[in-house]
């Protein structure tokens, strides 16, 4: 007998055979982009959804997705998509629609009504003459720019597994650590999202900016240190707040750079919880910061050493996939030139796959900055394809026309380092999806929820 699972947002039906499947089996399966970070394991939350009809059709919870709905105090409608097994009609929500999103989740885990201390780096980022610059132009023109500035700026901080904290006039606020991690990664995602904050507005100067003739200019500030976490205010409205000298430490760092005529500088205790030796810095400064009875070593960030893999992904990645349905099309257009046979294996909407392809890409850049996540949802990612009827011997063919295709699409916007980025980046993800490692049967047993 046949049952209907139906995406509300989507308006869109599909049916499905009680046959054991997951709500997220029966969604990739009908080609249905659909968040599953970790692949499936009830590590990520990232494929939860709401139920808004026939909730009864569902499996009960498994321990693990209690564990996740006690921790992150979930209302009984939602439920993880790769543990729900529906057995009858059942209408659901997607609730997280795109990786940049999956940060946020963060804060689900922050303590309700008072803070916690949280080893944490933080960003401070402002535009540079905002006050003339809202002199000379019109109100609409200005919220214009802010929400360009806000939006690309942004997106480094969401690559690196940060959070955006807070919007303050004319600056951008961004959190790295706030459930875990180690002082080092937190640092060097901070110091990766500085730079690409700078890659960012750079872009936003020759494209989104140039037809209103403005070129935006920044300051940044990054610290690293022990600040309190946690959901804080009036009972009937309590917000997520990080509260610490740290964060006050680095909205200082930040006004320094308008002093020292620096685009980014860092405090000594980021490049204490970092290998100094990835780390290209200029000139240094013995600076006396408002409020400090003692003056502090600040130094220039200019960026690494060496090629930084997902840095060079990530600066490429929105310009990569400006037109995601122009991008799908040149590939798959280059893969069945190369191997017309391949094409038997989609016989699907080709769009639908398009969206598919360039939904899958952008999710991995974004996992980087998550590898325990990225690791199992490339095995799913893998064990999927197998079932599609693709063999190891595609695998060539995709990369070739994969590597061609962002050669074609970023056009002078490409570097060598761009191209060498995407080859290595390649390389891992074929390999990680031909491997179809398989992840622990019960890997909450073994993880903290997070």
């Amino acid at each position: 007998m046949e049952h209907q699972i139906t995406y509300t947002a989507i308006n869109r039906q599909v049916a499905f055979k009680n046959t054991g499947q997951t709500l997220l089996d029966i969604s990739i399966g009908n080609g249905i982009p659909h968040l599953h970070e970790c692949g499936g394991n009830g590590v990520c939350t990232t494929c939860r959804v709401r139920v808004l009809d026939g909730i009864q059709n569902l499996s009960p919870k498994t321990a693990f997705e209690q564990s996740s709905c006690h921790a992150r105090k979930w209302d009984p409608s939602i439920r993880l998509a790769c543990q729900a097994r529906p057995k009858g009609d059942v209408t659901i929500q997607r609730l997280i629609w795109s990786s940049g999103e999956v940060n946020n989740l963060q804060k689900e885990l922050a303590p309700e009504g008072r803070a916690e201390e949280r080893p944490i780096a933080i960003i401070f980022c402002d535009i540079r003459n905002f006050t003339n610059l809202s002199s000379h132009n019109l109100n609409f023109d200005i919220a214009y720019m802010l929400n360009k500035f806000y939006t690309a700026l942004g997106e480094p901080i969401l690559m690196n597994n940060g959070v955006i904290y807070q919007y303050v006039g004319d600056e951008i606020i961004g959190v790295f650590g706030t459930s875990g991690g180690t002082a080092r990664k937190n640092c060097e995602d901070a110091i990766r999202a500085a730079l690409g904050m700078q890659y960012a507005l750079d872009t936003l100067n020759r494209t989104d900016l140039k037809d209103i003739q403005v070129k935006l200019k920044s300051g940044i500030g990054i610290n690293f240190g022990t600040a309190f976490i946690g959901h804080l205010g009036h009972p009937t409205h309590k917000q997520f707040s990080v509260i610490g000298d740290p964060v006050n430490v680095a909205s200082r760092i930040q006004d320094e750079t308008k002093a020292t005529q620096t685009n980014i500088l860092v405090s000594e205790t980021i490049l204490e919880n970092v290998d100094r030796e990835t780390i290209l810095t200029g000139r240094s400064f013995h600076s006396k910061l408002a409020g400090k009875d003692n003056p502090v070593h600040l130094h220039e960030l200019l960026g690494f050493k060496n090629m930084d893999l997902q840095l060079e992904l990530q600066a490429s990645m929105n310009t990569m996939l400006e037109d995601e349905d122009q991008f799908a099309a040149i590939f798959y257009e280059k893969v069945f030139a190369e191997a017309p046979f391949v094409r038997a294996l989609f016989r699907k909407n080709m769009t639908d796959q398009g969206r598919l392809l360039t939904h899958m890409l952008g999710g991995i850049v974004y996992s980087l900055s998550r590898p325990e996540h990225l690791k199992r949802g490339l095995a799913r990612l893998g064990q999927n394809h197998v079932q599609y009827g693709v063999k190891a011997a595609y695998y060539p063919i995709i990369k070739k026309a994969m590597l061609e295709t962002i050669d074609e699409v970023l056009g002078e916007n490409k570097t060598p380092q761009t191209l060498q980025a995407w080859h290595t980046a390649l390389d891992f993800v074929i390999d990680a999806m031909k491997s179809q490692a398989h992840p622990p049967a019960h890997p909450m047993q073994k993880e903290p929820v997070n």
